[in-house]
């Protein structure tokens, strides 16, 4: 018995030795020394210091000592990391007994506990007996009891934190988050009224989003997508990031505009949940969604969708001088009806094949009908004469699928903070559309002027755009971590767009203004991140290398190949740096940079003329160069007190090679006499924007909570283009309010507005924008400016209100009704003016104003870790390992 009690010890003994000084093959085990004879386990449970209920989401951390490789010293690492399920529960495993460790508990809304544990071994005295060998074993497995922490509002990092909600605003050290899922105005809306009210954002009448006065790159979770915001559910929406300044782990390309990623709700607790939610708006459209979601602890599915209606009316007025020899004088109103509804379904399954692995295949399919009914009136003025006058009528249908699959596969090796993944990503899109324009001239005594012109477009595209990349992350020591991976993109894209005459009694092909095209765009990148912390420093510097190839092919009526060209770019170096100093607890300071690109389109690059309308004629140019800015940032973030938080940015921002619009005339190519205006686009000089930008969270008292923002910003273009040298230089600034009440018996209100200032057009901004497949916002010049990078917005400001009533009940199920409206006041009136040597042009829009929302949502599920808990309770919780993959 003496001796059998001795190999126990022997082996007990060794096993610590080995964990703390690994051997051979051994090198590589893991934090602590997870080998298979480590017997080690702690287990226990958090309460909450007053009332003694379990609490889930508290993060369990446990730290001893481990051998650096690097050092060849004994160091402090962390072992294992886990976040208590719904009953507050943790365990684990695979332990050396030997040996003290640190248990650290955090948790968003109570205090930090750290405390040292062992497993306390005692050797028995006198000759050992299977009674002293199993009480010595059973210290190897210790319960830790009811571990409880105390409830304290506080601020962590650099998160702003109130009681245990999920906070409005986060700050990591590349993005900012705001987490919008409990956004009022958000029930029964799609992506781009969320972006409404993020601070940073501007939305503008078609629903393009800019940030800083650019196009940001739309990203879902992380990955690159080809949906649309109008094409994603409000419903789905967890958070917003914004990266307004990539790093270099990010594709280069987007000039510099950044990232937008939208972040998908996803259950991470065991059990189930779901829900569904139904609404209608005042003009009588509904829509309608639901989800599904099932954890286990190795299977992760999730399934949703959502169908959305949608009446958007819009009026518009427009107002041309044509600078000509003839001088002449426009005037155009518009009236539109577009009615859309659209479908959205997503699904996804997380597998955890083993303590280390998790594989995930994620799918989505939208499909979608928008049908746009169109008056316009344009009154023609010839040297202060009106000459006459013509009614449009455009009726035009278009349908889209867009379907994209996910696979991804992560492995983490056995030594803490290293691990490897590979994702490949495949978005296929196609739409169609049918396009019909009556056009009828009258004479000053409304007198019928020649026969009506009636025309027909019949278009649709597809493309299929495919991503692979792999990236590998290694924690070298506690402060420091390196990661580099690769990164393939592909695109092909094929468009067609037939124009059509009505001669006689039938519509007839016009082959000098339709057109077929394709272009396939290929990019290859390969970065490197490195990022180490000394004291209260913390540095990343990065640095990225892409090459990237373009072909762009017109094709016949009959599908044949009838000329391409191909541009391909040389490699391209695009270096990153984050510099932080942690001030204190509450203060952090930062200093940032990186450059990027904009490589240019196939429509800026085809050097052939489009005829689609033969006054304005757009032409490519082959020529054109990629357009790079270096972007500077420095940021101040300061959560000064109890749930309260403020940021301040200052940006500056350098861009060579600007791409802009730029407008000439021309013998109009179709006819022998008349004459047209040519769109194309050129490289001017360069442009510069700086500004300085202020956001403030902060709890007035309990009951109200206020978010401000504020961005003061200058954009200077310099365009040296023929005939002409412009530069335009403009001073802005726009500001946002988020004002939210929390009432009585689960009542809560929202009032929130924005305004900006007269803002300078952006760089080969104005167009039709906003169509699909080549359906432009407006016909003629109506539907925007056609501009050089001349011109500016006028002041615009709107105000929205929302207000909610939540209930929760005993079950863990819970509903919510809630009431909003847009643009309460009816002042939100998008007017542009835009100028050329040619013409100087204003025109305004208006959409959608106050329009009343009416929503409900149920919510049920149950997170109960026993739910589907087998009958080896330890092989059920799996060491933590599958809470680390969430």
């Amino acid at each position: 018995m003496r001796k059998l009690f001795t190999l126990i010890v022997a082996l007990i003994s060794f096993q610590f030795i080995q964990a703390q000084f690994p051997m051979g093959g051994g090198a590589g085990r893991g934090a602590g020394g997870a080998q298979s004879m480590n017997v080690g386990h702690f287990y226990g449970k958090i309460v909450d210091s007053k009332t003694n209920k379990a609490v889930e989401g508290v993060t369990v951390q446990l730290t001893g000592n481990k051998f650096d490789t690097v050092t060849k010293k004994m160091k402090e690492a962390i072992l294992a990391t886990q976040i208590t399920r719904a009953n507050g529960e943790f365990s684990i495993e695979n332990l050396s007994v030997m040996g003290s460790f640190k248990l650290k508990l955090s948790s968003l809304g109570y205090k930090s506990i750290e405390k040292t544990i062992s497993f306390g071994l005692k050797m028995p005295t006198g000759a050992p007996t299977a009674a002293s060998m199993q009480q010595m074993l059973g210290q190897a497995d210790k319960d830790l009891g009811n571990l409880k922490i105390e409830a304290d509002a506080t601020n962590l990092g650099n998160v702003t934190v109130t009681s245990t909600a999920k906070p409005q605003f986060e700050m990591g050290i590349d993005r900012k988050v705001f987490n919008v899922d409990k956004n009022l105005m958000a029930a029964g809306q799609t992506a781009t009224e969320i972006m409404k009210n993020i601070p940073s954002l501007n939305v503008d009448i078609d629903g393009n989003v800019t940030l800083r006065n650019a196009s940001p790159t739309i990203f879902i979770d992380n990955r690159p997508t080809t949906l649309t915001l109008d094409q994603i559910p409000a419903d789905i929406i967890d958070k917003v990031e914004l990266i307004t300044n990539p790093s270099a782990k990010y594709d280069a390309s987007g000039g510099n505009a950044g990232i937008l990623n939208i972040v998908l709700k996803k259950n991470k607790k065991n059990g189930y949940n779901g829900g569904i939610r139904a609404g209608i708006d005042s003009r009588a459209k509904i829509n309608l969604g639901g989800d599904i979601n099932l954890r286990q602890t190795k299977t992760n599915i999730s399934l949703s969708g959502n169908y959305n209606q949608r009446k958007s009316i819009s009026e518009g007025l427009a107002d041309r001088n044509n600078l000509l020899t003839t001088p002449s004088y426009i005037h155009q109103t518009t009236d539109g009806v577009n009615e859309n509804r659209f479908s959205f379904f997503r699904g996804s399954v997380d597998y955890l094949a083993s303590n280390r692995s998790t594989f995930t295949i994620g799918a989505n399919y939208v499909t979608g009908k928008f049908d746009n009914d169109q008056d316009q009136r344009v009154d023609s003025t010839i040297k202060g004469t009106f000459t006459s006058y013509n009614m449009i009528k455009s009726l035009s249908t278009s349908q889209f699928e867009n379907w994209g699959t996910q696979l991804s596969y992560k492995y983490n090796f056995p030594k803490n903070g290293e691990n490897i993944s590979a994702d490949f990503n495949l978005n296929s899109s196609n739409n169609e559309n049918n396009t019909s324009i009556n056009t009828q001239t009258y004479n000053v005594d409304n007198s019928i002027k020649g026969l009506p012109l009636k025309q027909k477009t019949i278009g649709g595209g597809d493309s299929k755009n495919y991503t692979m990349q792999v990236d590998y992350e290694n924690e070298i020591t506690l402060d420091s971590k390196l990661e580099f991976g690769a990164r393939a993109a592909i695109r092909d894209f094929k468009n067609s767009s037939d124009q059509y005459r009505f001669l006689v009694n039938d519509y007839y092909l016009v082959p000098s203004i339709s057109n077929k095209y394709k272009f396939n765009d290929q990019v290859y990148a390969a970065y490197g991140n490195y990022a180490f912390k000394v004291k209260k420093w913390s540095y990343q510097l990065g640095f990225r290398i892409e090459s990237s190839s373009y072909t762009g092919t017109l094709l016949k009526q009959s599908g044949a190949d009838s000329s391409s060209f191909s541009v391909k770019y040389p490699l391209s170096l695009f270096p990153s740096a984050f510099v932080t100093y942690k001030v204190d607890d509450k203060q952090d300071l930062q200093l940032n940079y990186s450059r990027r690109v904009n490589r240019p389109n196939f429509f800026q690059l085809m050097p052939f003329p489009d005829f689609s309308d033969p006054q304005n004629i757009n032409i490519g140019n082959a020529n054109l160069k990629p357009e790079f800015t270096n972007s500077f940032e420095v940021s101040y973030n300061n959560a000064y007190t109890k749930g309260a938080n403020f940021l301040a940015t200052a940006y500056f921002k350098y861009s060579t090679n600007l791409i802009t619009r730029y407008v000439y005339r021309d013998k109009n190519g179709l006819t022998l006499n008349d004459s047209a205006y040519f769109n194309t686009y050129i490289n001017a000089d360069n442009s510069v924007t700086y500004g300085l930008e202020l956001s403030n969270k902060m709890p007035v008292n309990k009951w109200w909570d206020l978010t401000l923002s504020f961005n003061l910003f200058s954009s200077k273009i310099n365009a040296t283009i023929p005939d002409q040298s412009v530069d335009n230089e403009l001073v802005s600034w726009f500001a946002k309010m988020n004002s939210t009440f929390k009432l009585a018996k689960g009542l809560s209100l929202q009032f929130s507005g924005d305004y900006q200032a007269k803002t300078i057009l952006p760089p080969g901004g104005g167009g039709s924008g906003g169509g699909r497949g080549g359906m432009g916002g407006g016909m003629m010049f109506g539907g925007g400016p056609q501009s050089t990078s001349q011109g500016y917005n006028y002041p615009r400001y709107a105000f929205d209100l929302a207000i909610r009533k939540e209930w929760t009940w005993k079950n863990g199920k819970s509903g919510s009704l809630s009431l909003s409206m847009n643009d309460i006041f009816r002042t939100q009136l998008y007017k542009t003016y835009s100028e050329s040597i040619y013409f100087n042009q204003v025109s305004s829009r208006r959409r959608d104003p106050q329009i009343l929302r009416l929503n409900f949502s149920y919510r049920f599920g149950k997170f109960d870790a026993t739910l589907f808990k087998r009958k080896n309770t330890k092989a059920d919780q799996g060491g933590g390992m599958d809470m680390m993959q969430q």
